[in-house]
């Protein structure tokens, strides 16, 4: 039986993560000092006091999922006794989730991955003026539909799949106008559902290349190891292990198609069954189980999440 250890995206951000985790267990206090002392400031006191408008920017949210997804590796290593390079076959992220799969997989320090999530959820967020982007999700259309309807819609402007998530649904991204057209076409094409996300801006399409140009200046300043484990990369759905590479499809990925549903259709043809979704929320545990007949997935956020998994591995 083969596993992979997965982390969550953005829109999994909630206050109070990772709490219980620092309060039971020291490992975990120390990835959370790790990241306030890399970004010179207490994101732990947004994560955990709020209030969650301040907490969802894009500049706070993505290192602080980072931060309780890498908080709550280290109590598994620390208490359950996890080896990545010995338990697992892969380790795959969704979106700024491949940041923390590869600090998990000693890629990445956990004070750099900080500073590069905190550089890339700025780089985003100021890539696009508020208001001029969109992004909307296509319920029950499979990925070449989806795709179809975002092409349609663009009339030269930028209407693209963004995430192909699995079970029929897909998040398409680009200019408001485009995006606003594909949502009434993809309801003309017996889409179940096509609305508008509350996002702050459209990520994961072409209109992210200025966010692009600063992720790849930030990446040639930190050191990139390879990965105790391969990580399946969301633009190829493959599993890559070559520093350089790894930065190449990190840059690729601001502007491409986090391919999770392949991504993760991959693993399971590879030999995984069970995923473990490791941090805040059970979103991509869910998405598992859509996506991969037979496939557990698993969320691990939390002590209680610790001890089940203790006691499974020990039974």
């Amino acid at each position: 039986m083969a596993v992979a250890f997965i982390f969550p995206g953005q829109g999994s951000q909630a206050v109070g993560m990772g709490k219980a985790l620092a309060e039971a267990f020291p490992a975990a206090r120390a990835v959370f000092e790790e990241v306030d002392a890399a970004l010179g400031e207490s994101l732990t006191a947004v994560m955990w006091e709020g209030p969650a408008d301040r907490l969802t920017l894009t500049e706070n949210a993505q290192p602080a999922l980072m931060a309780a997804s890498l908080a709550a590796m280290r109590v598994l290593e620390t208490e359950a006794g996890v080896d990545l390079a010995r338990d697992a076959k892969f380790v795959a992220g969704h979106s700024l989730g491949e940041y923390s799969a590869l600090a998990a997989a000693g890629a990445l320090s956990i004070a750099d991955t900080a500073r590069l999530l905190r550089i890339r959820g700025r780089a985003m967020q100021a890539a696009v003026p508020v208001g001029a982007g969109a992004m909307a999700a296509l319920i029950g259309l499979e990925f070449a539909e989806a795709a179809a309807v975002a092409a349609e819609a663009a009339q030269g402007a930028v209407c693209q799949a963004a995430n192909d998530n699995g079970g029929g649904q897909v998040v398409i991204s680009g200019d408001k106008a485009a995006v606003e057209r594909a949502v009434e076409i993809a309801k003309e094409r017996g889409a179940k559902r096509a609305m508008l996300l509350p996002v702050s801006a459209p990520f994961h399409c072409a209109l992210m290349a200025p966010a692009a140009d600063a992720m790849a200046k930030a990446l040639a300043e930190v050191t990139v190891r390879p990965p105790a484990v391969p990580l399946v990369a969301n633009v190829v759905a493959q599993p890559i292990r070559e520093p350089a590479e790894i930065v190449r499809r990190l840059v690729e990925q601001v502007t491409g198609t986090v391919r999770w549903r392949e991504s993760v259709a991959f693993m399971a043809g590879a030999g995984v069954t069970r995923f473990y979704e490791v941090g805040a929320g059970k979103v991509l545990s869910g998405l598992v189980k859509r996506i991969a007949d037979g496939a557990t997935g698993t969320a691990i956020g939390a002590p209680e999440d610790v001890a089940a998994f203790r006691a499974a591995r020990g039974a």
